[in-house]
């Protein structure tokens, strides 16, 4: 089915074309009539199946091809601010051909650019929840004319903490309102959001929750501590990759391994909350035109990267949870394109790959690079028990702890 039999209005659809766009998602067909409709909707699918466009076409298609007011009407809710800009640009984009403006507001830059375009007036923004609860504070913006609000990425709202912060936004917008949310997956959380911002909904669901993308081949790459960082290196020497994103669980950790990458050789950008915006707006760009080959970046990344042509996935480090598993391997094999997924994985993770095994539903096969001189594994001993506050070599000295060993307070002389 074409875009235009879901019956966009022109503008709308020369934006589409203009975009590259052919024929639309399973989760493009499903969702944009309920949106087109007025209802409030539940979405899931799984990332890189364009979730952007699903609701913002009929969103932009709603609001019409002229803007009457400077009040903004619509309201996208973003996790994080690669987020925010990246769907900021969609909507950019798929409104060229109309006087509609979006307006992308987050943290890690300044006030005044971002004060400065919401005086001149805007029809979209596009927000963290944090930066906009600090311009509706100070009254530099009004959600009284939001007529739709879409909570985008929720599920990873949820796990950044930010259900206060948003409930509070929420209860800002008017209540006669579309509320749509849209997420990878629907953990049972999401219904305690959805018991006070939705009304009715129909829920939309592509595909299982739990499910990784099917043209994404795993691998388990079993290796010792003191080898990690050598096989990754050989990873990298033997794969025809076009580019690769590198997974830490850690900051600390992902600028180790970008120093010791960019040290034999490798362009590498890094991505992760220590970095300031400017860093990590150049390396989202260098990493998109083929400046950077390997992008080193933490979990915050896992779903603020929208970068068509990302050939490989490498978890250096086994992710803690496994719904992050299938954030991170979602960066590959986007919108039906191939990809690989390698996860090094040493003694102590075993417990993790029996999770996330189990939250996909799969099996993920283990296997050896040839030509590479594996040491044996050799489990890491247990860390020895401290009392707590204590260090190595050093006695924890208190009156209970001579009191219950039976010396008198101050000792004995």
């Amino acid at each position: 089915m074409p875009f235009k039999a879901l019956n966009l209005s022109d503008p709308v659809l020369r934006g589409v074309q203009a975009a590259g766009y052919t024929d639309p998602t399973p989760i493009q067909l499903r969702a944009i009539p309920v949106v087109l409709g007025g209802g409030d909707l539940i979405a899931s699918a799984q990332t890189g199946t364009g979730k952007t466009a699903a609701f913002a076409l009929p969103i932009l298609d709603r609001l019409g091809a002229h803007r009457p007011g400077r009040q903004p009407r619509v309201l996208v809710l973003e996790p994080t601010r690669e987020l925010a800009a990246q769907v900021e640009t969609s909507f950019r984009n798929f409104a060229r051909f109309t006087d509609l403006r979006a307006t992308a507001i987050f943290g890690g830059v300044g006030y005044g650019n971002q004060r400065a375009e919401l005086k001149r007036g805007t029809d979209v923004i596009v927000a963290t929840p944090g930066r906009l609860l600090d311009f509706l504070k100070e009254r530099t913006l009004s959600l009284q004319d939001i007529s739709i609000l879409v909570l985008d990425e929720v599920d990873r709202m949820l796990d950044m903490g930010f259900l206060p912060v948003v409930k509070d936004i929420v209860a800002r917008c008017p209540k006669e309102r579309q509320t749509l949310f849209f997420s990878a997956t629907v953990p049972p959380e999401i219904q305690a959001v959805a018991s006070f911002a939705l009304r009715n909904p129909a829920k939309v669901e592509i595909g299982v929750a739990r499910s990784v993308t099917e043209s994404v081949t795993h691998a388990l790459y079993p290796v010792s501590h003191d080898q990690k960082f050598d096989l990754l290196l050989a990873l990298l020497a033997k794969t025809d990759f076009e580019s690769v994103i590198v997974f830490s669980r850690t900051k600390h950790g992902a600028d180790k391994i970008a120093r010791k990458l960019k040290a034999a050789n490798h362009s590498v950008a890094v991505l992760h909350a220590n970095r300031s915006q400017n860093q990590r707006l150049e390396a989202l760009a260098g990493f998109k035109s083929g400046k950077y080959e390997v992008m080193v970046a933490t979990d915050i990344a896992a779903r603020g990267i929208d970068v068509a042509g990302v050939s490989h996935v490498i978890n250096y480090d086994v992710p803690e949870k496994p719904e992050d598993y299938v954030h991170r391997i979602g960066r590959t094999g986007r919108a039906q394109a191939v990809g690989d997924a390698f996860t090094l994985v040493t003694p102590e993770n075993a417990k993790d790959v029996r999770d996330i095994e189990r939250f996909i539903g799969q099996k993920i096969p283990e296997l050896k690079l040839p030509g590479f001189n594996y040491n044996p594994i050799v489990p890491r001993p247990p860390e020895p028990f401290r009392p707590r506050g204590s260090l190595p070599g050093q006695i924890r000295h208190n009156s209970n702890f001579r009191r219950f060993s039976g010396g008198r307070r101050g000792g004995r002389r």
